[in-house]
């Protein structure tokens, strides 16, 4: 499980004021649990939402949002409302945003912040990770988390050192921030990268080596069997 608490609203309306249209999607995983992605939060944030002004095209909660493929299958039958609206409003864990903007052609904004929960990880069959950093910036990024897909987890842009798209820390692995960049390019967000984000308090995380998981990424093992 991983523990996820509201941003302050004033922050989440802040991420949306240029967003007349809003879509709300929920998780009835993790989030259910913590009382930030249930159908009742939902409803209250769509209330809060409609009194300053947005117009919510439609809500839903899907079983597991770290699920990219049922993602995309849930929201398929009602891909007119997702369409219609100017951003997703994702009330989930960090990792639920990273994959619903994986799976949905639309800018996927961060409503929760993800907390340290300390103890054992139950892990995900997707590559997105989160820092449980405490202060989420995904609205920033496009839905890709700089601090786990960065190898130096940098917060304000690429080192330099990267080549052919590929990291100078971990070659087989593609620059987290060009990523960032081509994202924000397809999604007409460029701007957002000229927003300075502030260094984190990494006292607040829990380190990498010091958190245990019960089971490691599928699909990086089978492409591994593979011998991809």
């Amino acid at each position: 499980m991983i523990l996820s608490e509201f941003k302050p609203f004033e922050e989440i309306m802040e991420s949306l004021k240029d967003d007349n249209k809003v879509f709300l999607l929920g998780c009835k995983g993790c989030a259910e649990a913590s009382e930030t992605g249930g159908l009742p939060q939902l409803e209250e944030m769509k209330g809060k939402l409609e009194a300053q002004g947005k117009k919510v095209t439609g809500y839903t909660t899907l079983e597991f949002l770290c699920q990219k493929a049922l993602v995309k299958s849930r929201l398929a039958p009602i891909k007119e409302k997702v369409l219609a609206s100017d951003s997703v409003l994702v009330m989930s864990c960090g990792i639920g945003v990273q994959a619903s903007a994986n799976a949905i052609n639309k800018y996927c904004r961060p409503a929760c912040n993800t907390t340290p929960l300390g103890d054992t990880r139950g892990t995900w069959p997707s590559y997105e990770r989160c820092r449980e950093c405490g202060d989420c910036v995904l609205d920033y990024t496009g839905g890709i988390c700089p601090l786990t897909q960065c190898s130096k987890s940098l917060l304000n842009g690429a080192c330099g050192g990267a080549s052919k798209g590929k990291c100078e820390v971990a070659p087989e692995k593609d620059c987290g921030w060009e990523l960032i960049y081509h994202r924000l390019k397809d999604l007409n967000q460029l701007d957002k990268l000229k927003i300075y984000i502030p260094p984190k308090d990494f006292a607040k995380m829990e380190p990498w080596k010091l958190i245990p998981t019960t089971f490691y990424d599928i699909e990086y093992i089978e492409e591994e069997e593979r011998g991809g």
